[in-house]
């Protein structure tokens, strides 16, 4: 081995031929043009010919000169012979009875193509091989690996593979040195002695600083937040986030350190020398700093959202639901008697008061009236109340809960807030004062009357002896849920926090934008002035509403309107399965091989090289273990399994020994390398022959699979439609019409897709960028619709409310039927107001200042957008309404996005399958532990993907070879999701495959055992 983070099989790979290239690989290496002949022609002799010929194509496949130049597969030596008209290949031994002949043919080769050596270049590779760890940070395997192809790619001759690997590895060594320098130099003495210090464990405690601020709160109560304030008092109390960080140091260094110092242990960081620890210790405060202020406003909010509003809203429904039968009866009492009233007065005779009791005493008794008023009095809240007037009462009675933690909340953590929620902000910073138990009376002099309206009024100001005075109380609960309606919002913001901050100051601005928006632009297609293309929007738009109108009209289209415009298009009928296809499923089904779960893993992991080298230690280094694929394995398979160590760990078998599994998991295994590990088989698994035949890759679906996580979190919410009693998370996902997972994201609960569907776009583990986003219906919006279509794709969602939907015009101009649906006037004027404004939110998103979750809260204000939104909004509705005119009238259209749609849902049947243990429930009580996991889910699919693509066509190849018909509409029509065939309860095999003489595994004969056919 030439240095310690290649492995043998990758250095004797390295600038040499591994097996014989591809069809393509061929065409496109060895094929030889016209100047490519004229040089071979000027020697002499068909071996001489032939020599020269290898020596270039192999320079221009392997990037170097090989010492014996005839060391090739027969297949090129074959396929060149063919082009030089060579009749008896072998005469190409005779090329090297002369050494010198192919070193002077390796001369005049670099000097036609001008390739250079290594030395020539070394000096410029060194700089980028050091600019690439400074900013990236990424481990010496994939630096060697792109430092190839950027050899290649400047037509240098590889030089031996341990000069350029211990380049790298001592290149990145000091630019790693470098990193640890810079920031250990910004500390002082004291700051220094104050990071040594966080890995001691004080005296009478258990554990260090450092260690016992690594745990979040789980459980969502008001004591809980009161000891996650005190963490983050602490930690913020080191005021280390007032150091000066070098500039020239990136932000993703700092959070690559922090990674590893979240996850080291203290003896691990003791290793370190003083630079690399004192660095790491750093980046992790600085990184901590941010998470105990975010972790404090997650527990407020999920104690405001669940313990608080939503424990009250349900105590007061059901009080209602209680109370519904004995109302009714009370007002069917006084409503009798009111009946009585007005049939002795309804002809306007005189009748005295007694005469008119009697009468309605002989229908309801007096007592039964009285009663009757009297319990009626008490269940309808008086004329000026509102219907959260029960609610709040309850919650002025919760005030212990939050008692406790509103004296430190707001002296912790530094707000921020806009002009309209300042004076909250002010309301707030001033409760601690107003619960100090030392003040007895509070009045109106001692609050911010003008924040308490509605029903608030009357539980707030209550009348006394001496005057009015205040339910402290009372007022307290009111300023708190208008404090946390707007940091929901961002109206009130922490600068400290990274996912409670201000999203308006991570916008782009000054010579940020002005550097951004240039290359931006050009490749989202967007002008800085959009007259021109509003007005080709609007020109679209009213085509197409008048092409559709004369459509229905002629009766031309499926679709049909109301009186009252509202459009109708019948149900999509699924499509005929003809007796081809149902055949070809049960012939492919039958042939796939029979496969542990771990084997499948194992085989993927020996096909895709670059798989198991995505798994580098949280320091960025490799593993050394022998067998470490196998632990690798066996880890997939407990997490996305849900099954745990037990059943994979094997006694006797030192790559499944638990010790080894549990090392290999906290040390190898995230969110983060399981990202590294997807992208190469999403790029291999597009490029097998089925995978094609399902789609380019351009067309993707964004859908949520909801998990119950019966363990406390302050990461999940209730929502009994999926979660029953309990509570749970969203795992949103995003898939390409070829079947691979893009990317995913863990949110917690049920919150609208919406918000977070175009972070998942823009966080993709690999593939190409999907053109065509499809959603469910419940996920979109206007907004959203302006949004994606200025980030340069196209949305379409699917509307199983069709007939409820609403069409936009921008001309008033005659629709005939269509005329009411599109009742809605476009303003375009709006969009050119705020067009800049719109392109610095689009452009911040792009580049990944801002998230566009952040951006959609900032864009709406208590569920209406705000005047940017609705400009946003406003060009949203173009594309919407092009959208639901080209749904009504296209079948294929429809069918496309059910196509996908239905896709995703098998993926998550298969998911399902897979997640099979503890009932399918995640045991994770911390975001990270769930990021994890569900990410190791993702994974392992897109593996089951990969396998699957790759063996059924190998199934569709020999069913071709032997003369099966073979329809590509059938094909198309096949899932890469089967799975009947893939073992994942019971027993496991981590056997490294026995893949036979042809390199796979032999499939099984169709007709040789039933099969039910692939699902």
């Amino acid at each position: 081995m030439p240095v310690e983070f290649l492995s043998d099989a990758e250095a004797a790979a390295y600038g040499r031929y591994v097996g014989p290239p591809s069809r393509a690989e061929l065409e496109r290496f060895f094929f030889l043009d016209d100047a490519d002949r004229e040089l071979i022609a000027k020697r002499r002799g068909e071996a001489s010919r032939l020599g020269f010929a290898l020596q270039l194509t192999t320079a221009r496949f392997v990037g170097r000169f090989l010492s014996d130049p005839l060391d090739v597969p027969v297949e090129v030596v074959d396929y060149l012979s063919a082009q030089l008209d060579v009749r008896d290949p072998s005469v190409v031994k005779g090329y090297t009875e002369r050494r010198q002949t192919a070193f002077d043919h390796q001369g005049e080769i670099k000097t036609a193509y001008e390739l250079r050596d290594f030395a020539a270049v070394e000096a410029e590779f060194a700089a980028w091989v050091d600019a690439r760890a400074w900013n990236t940070g990424d481990g010496a395997r994939h630096i060697f690996t792109d430092g190839v192809m950027w050899l290649r790619t400047g037509k240098v001759l590889l030089p031996g593979v341990t000069t350029l690997a211990r380049l790298v590895a001592r290149v990145r060594d000091q630019a790693l040195d470098r990193l640890h320098q810079a920031l250990f130099g910004v500390l002082t003495l004291r700051q220094r002695t104050i990071l040594e210090l966080l890995l001691e464990v004080p005296e009478g405690a258990r554990a260090s600083d450092l260690e016992r601020w690594r745990k979040g709160p789980s459980v969502a109560s008001g004591k809980n937040l009161e000891k996650a304030l005190v963490r983050a008092q602490e930690i913020l109390g080191l005021g280390l986030g007032a150091i000066t960080l070098p500039p020239e140091v990136p932000h993703r260094r700092l959070v690559d350190l922090a990674r590893y110092g979240m996850g080291a242990t203290a003896t691990a960081l003791r290793r370190h020398g003083p630079s690399r620890q004192l660095a790491t210790l750093l980046a992790t405060v600085l990184y901590l700093e941010g998470k105990s202020v975010d972790d404090c406003l997650d527990l407020l909010d999920l104690l405001m959202a669940t313990e608080l509003i939503g424990k009250a809203e349900t105590t007061v429904g059901k009080e209602r639901a209680r109370q519904h039968p004995k109302l009714a009866r009370h007002s069917a009492t006084l409503a009798a008697a009111v009946e009585t009233l007005l049939e002795v007065t309804e002809y306007g005779e005189e009748l005295s008061l007694e005469q008119v009791w009697e009468s309605i005493d002989a229908i309801v008794p007096r007592r039964d009236l009285k009663a009757a008023v009297a319990a009626v009095t008490e269940m309808v809240p008086p004329p000026d109340a509102d219907d959260d007037g029960p609610m709040r009462a309850l919650l002025a009675e919760r005030i212990g809960t939050v008692s406790g933690f509103l004296k430190t909340l707001t002296v912790v953590i530094e707000f921020g807030a806009t002009a309209e929620a300042a004076r909250v902000l002010e309301a707030t910073q001033a409760l601690p004062r107003l619960l100090d138990g030392r003040k007895k009376k509070v009045t109106q002099v001692d609050i911010d009357a003008g924040l308490v309206g509605g029903s608030w009024k009357r539980l707030v100001f209550r009348a006394g002896p001496h005057g009015s005075t205040v339910d402290k109380n009372a007022y307290t609960m009111c300023v708190l849920t208008q404090f946390h309606r707007h940091l929901k919002r961002r109206d009130i913001y922490a600068e400290a926090s990274a996912r409670w901050r201000d999203p308006r100051a991570q916008l782009l601005a000054g010579t940020g934008w002005e550097a951004a928006k240039g290359p931006a632009l050009t490749d989202l297609r967007l002008p800085e002035d959009p007259s021109s293309l509003l007005a080709e929007h609007a020109m679209v738009l009213h085509m197409a509403l008048k092409d559709v109108a004369g459509q229905i009209t002629a009766g031309g289209a499926e679709a049909s309107v109301d009186e009252e415009g509202r459009l109708h298009v019948a149900k999509l009928q699924a499509l005929p399965e003809p007796p081809s296809l149902i055949d070809l499923r049960k012939r492919v089904a039958g042939m796939l091989p029979l496969v542990d779960l771990p084997e499948l893993l194992l085989e993927t992991m020996d096909r895709v090289p670059a798989f198991t080298g995505a798994f580098t230690s949280t320091a960025g280094g490799t593993s050394k273990l022998a067998d470490f694929e196998i632990s690798v394995a066996a880890c997939l398979t407990a997490s996305a399994l849900n099954i745990g160590y037990t059943p994979v760990t094997k006694s006797g078998m030192a790559a499944l020994e638990r010790a080894r599994l549990s090392h290999v998991m906290q040390n190898y295994l995230s969110a983060e390398t399981f990202s590294a590990a997807n992208a190469p088989l999403i790029d291999t698994q597009a490029k097998i022959g089925f995978a094609q035949v399902l789609g380019g890759g351009l067309v993707a679906a964004i859908d949520g699979m909801r998990f119950v996580v019966p363990v406390p979190s302050i990461y999940t919410r209730p929502n009994r439609k999926y979660f029953g009693a309990g509570r749970g998370l969203t795992w949103l996902n995003l898939i390409n019409d070829q079947g691979a997972g893009l990317g995913a994201k863990v949110v917690t609960g049920t919150v609208r897709d919406s918000l977070h569907m175009i972070d998942v776009l823009f966080r993709r583990d690999g593939g190409r960028r999907p053109k065509v986003i499809v959603t469910d219906t419940g996920s979109y919006s206007d907004v959203v619709f302006g949004l994606v279509h200025l980030l340069g794709m196209q949305y379409r969602p699917a509307l199983a409310d069709l007939p409820d939907q609403k069409g936009w015009r921008v001309q008033d101009a005659d629709y005939g039927t269509l005329t009411r649906f599109a009742r809605g006037k476009i303003d375009l004027a709006k969009i050119k107001r705020h067009w800049h404004d719109i392109l610095r939110v689009v452009v911040s998103i792009y580049t990944g200042e801002v998230r566009a979750h952040d951006v959609m809260r900032m864009l709406q204000r208590d569920g209406n957008p705000t005047q940017l939104g609705e400009a946003i909004a406003h060009y949203g509705r173009i594309f919407k309404t092009l959208h639901i005119l080209t749904y009504a009238v296209e079948e294929p259209y429809r069918r496309d996005i059910k196509g996908i749609r239905n896709l995703q849902e098998s993926r998550h049947a298969l998911a399902g399958k897979l997640f099979h243990g503890r009932k399918g429930e995640i045991y994770q009580r911390y975001y990270k532990g769930m990021e994890d996991q569900l990410s190791a889910l993702g994974l392992v699919l897109n593996c089951v993907t990969w396998w699957n693509t790759f063996y059924i066509d190998k199934a569709l190849t020999q069913l071709r070879a032997a003369g099966y018909p073979l329809a590509d509409e059938d094909v198309a029509r096949l899932s890469p999701f089967v799975r009947k065939h893939i073992n994942v309860i019971g027993t496991y095999t981590f056997a490294p495959p026995n893949l036979g003489p042809a390199g796979v595994r032999d499939l099984r004969d169709p007709d040789a055992e039933a099969d039910d056919g692939l699902r």
